[in-house]
């Protein structure tokens, strides 16, 4: 027999695909004329944004675009950026924040992937856009941001940007996706091997990583958000449609500096800044740029685990760090070093080491474990046996653009393989030890790089650090350590390796050091891909 409740229907009344749009047309409903937007001398409410992003949305389908077309932007942090967030979506069509650091190239081969129709472009950004153009095979409609800031470049496009959303209906009507599983957007791995992968994401994981933020933040209504995080990043950790879904304000800028986030958290009273572990050193390094200012403000940091000592200097000056972890087939941040009251008595160097864990899995992702790659079983909680971190849940990319083989290798086994390895402590909280391909196994020791580079970190001279495997006759690797100094500081190789020598086991200690600017990826990882060149060469 049959229960009849199993048999109630979905309708209209009682199921709407989940949608971030949806936190747009609330922001400007309720609260119409608080501010969405500060760039420079731009001021714009939540009423003034919903209708430039419903014009951008018109604009777009006058153009001859029609639904599931995607719409690339090579666009800095600027509110043309934001809109394109929600504008697009409301179009139907789906967005594609391209990475603007990237070489012509690179970008030609996702214009041709992705099959974009229309690439939305700041004239800083000419030079690279026009050979990318002439590279590629399709011709996307080009449409100029002239934003007075840029520095250089030309207009290529047919009309630019305000001109072209003008034309748009400031009351068009749009519809919500008729599936939350209708792709929102695509967003291009790093690639730091090979052609960038296209990663598919949902709306039904957009909307909820996006209040998974609100969640993990304990943020309040109406934060004052500044944007140093790039937007082409994983959608900015979905944060354009968290910073919607809480009413707050965006204060953009076009240049990450110490000096732009200071003047940001003095002057709008920023409440909420995200960020790499290498935002947070040039905050604290920073020198004359620092200004003073009298409220608390969080910060979130992703990637690798911020160095202890960075932590406690952040604590120190005024900011609440929450240490987050996340890739961007998981929709930018998913997990998170959730905080215990009772860690607040402990001392900070403690603190400092607790919040460089990774943690637990947001509440609105299923499950993050570390599991062991061949048997799939979950390690034991040990602090000490290391496995593969794997994910499952709503927070979990659709798969690659065009690419099964690498969509069913990452979904194996009903988990998806993050490439990361960790250990979980007794108190269920994970930790990162290192990138599957970063390991260093010397004389059949695992050695995490991550360790060595926290203890190099605890050197004062020491701004920036990684740590890469060095081939070696007798140990088969041992580990090699490439560091940028600061500024105006000196060190020497034995020096870092006496420092070294106090801190950790002998088998772990750098044989080789090497000074010299350690390369970054355009959202500041520190890349070990040309170390490993390097090293080679040694």
């Amino acid at each position: 027999m049959t229960h009849a409740h199993m048999n109630l229907p979905k309708t209209t009344a009682n199921y709407v695909p989940l949608s971030p749009i949806s936190f747009m047309n609330s922001a400007a409903r309720t609260f119409p004329d608080h501010t969405a937007v500060i760039y420079g001398d731009i001021r714009r409410s939540w009423s003034q944004t919903y209708a430039r992003c419903r014009q951008l949305a018109s604009a777009l389908t006058k153009a001859g675009l029609v639904k599931g077309d995607v719409v690339g932007y090579m666009a800095m942090n600027t509110p043309e950026l934001y809109e394109g967030h929600f504008g697009v979506p409301m179009a139907g069509m789906v967005l594609n924040a391209l990475n603007y650091r990237l070489d012509p190239k690179t970008i030609a081969y996702i214009i041709d992937h992705a099959q974009i129709k229309l690439l939305i472009t700041d004239r800083e950004f000419s030079d690279t856009v026009e050979a990318a153009i002439a590279m590629a095979e399709g011709s996307p409609i080009l449409i100029d941001i002239d934003d007075p800031d840029a520095e250089g470049g030309k207009l290529l496009g047919t009309q630019n940007y305000e001109e072209f959303v003008a034309v748009g209906d400031a009351n068009f009507a749009y519809e919500g996706p008729v599936d939350e599983w209708d792709t929102i957007s695509i967003n291009y791995t790093s690639g730091t091997t090979g052609n960038p992968k296209g990663v598919v994401y949902h709306y039904r994981g957009s909307y909820l990583n996006a209040l998974g933020n609100t969640l993990e933040w304990n943020m309040a209504a109406h934060p004052v958000y500044l944007w140093t995080l790039p937007m082409f990043h994983c959608n900015g950790w979905c944060f354009p449609w968290t910073v919607a879904a809480k009413a707050g304000t965006n204060v953009f800028m076009r240049k990450v500096t110490a000096a732009n986030i200071y003047d940001g958290i003095a002057d709008h009273g920023v409440n909420h800044i995200c960020g790499a572990p290498i935002v947070l050193s040039f905050m604290i390094n920073a020198t004359d740029e620092k200004r003073p200012f009298d409220h608390l403000c969080k910060v979130m940091t992703a990637a690798a685990p911020p160095p202890a000592k960075v932590l406690q200097s952040m604590k120190e000056e005024g900011f609440d760090v929450t240490h987050t972890y996340g890739l961007t087939e998981i929709y930018g941040p998913a997990v998170a070093c959730t905080w215990h009251e009772e860690w607040n008595d402990m001392p900070i160097g403690k603190q400092a080491n607790l919040k460089a864990r990774q943690g637990v899995a947001y509440v609105v992702q299923e499950d993050t474990k570390v599991l062991n790659p061949d048997t799939m079983i979950e390690v034991p909680h040990d602090g000490e046996t290391m496995g593969e971190v794997m994910m499952r849940g709503n927070i979990v990319m659709k798969g690659y653009l065009d690419n099964p083989d690498a969509t069913k290798e990452a979904f194996e086994g009903g988990w998806f393989h993050s490439g990361d390895l960790g250990v979980v402590h007794p108190d269920g909280y994970i930790q990162l030890r290192d990138r599957a391909k970063d390991i260093i196994i010397s004389g059949g020791e695992n050695i995490s790089s991550i360790e060595i580079e926290s203890c190099l970190y605890d050197h004062p001279s020491v701004l920036a650090c990684a740590v890469v495997a060095r081939p070696d006759d007798k140990w088969g690797e041992t580990p090699c350590a490439f560091i940028e100094l600061k500024p105006d500081t000196q060190a020497t190789e034995a020096e870092i390796v006496a420092h070294c020598n106090e801190h950790l086991a002998r088998f772990k200690v750098p044989k080789t050091v090497v000074f010299m600017e350690v390369p970054k990826t355009s959202t500041g990882k520190i890349q070990k891909v040309p170390l490993r060149d390097i090293v080679k060469k040694l």
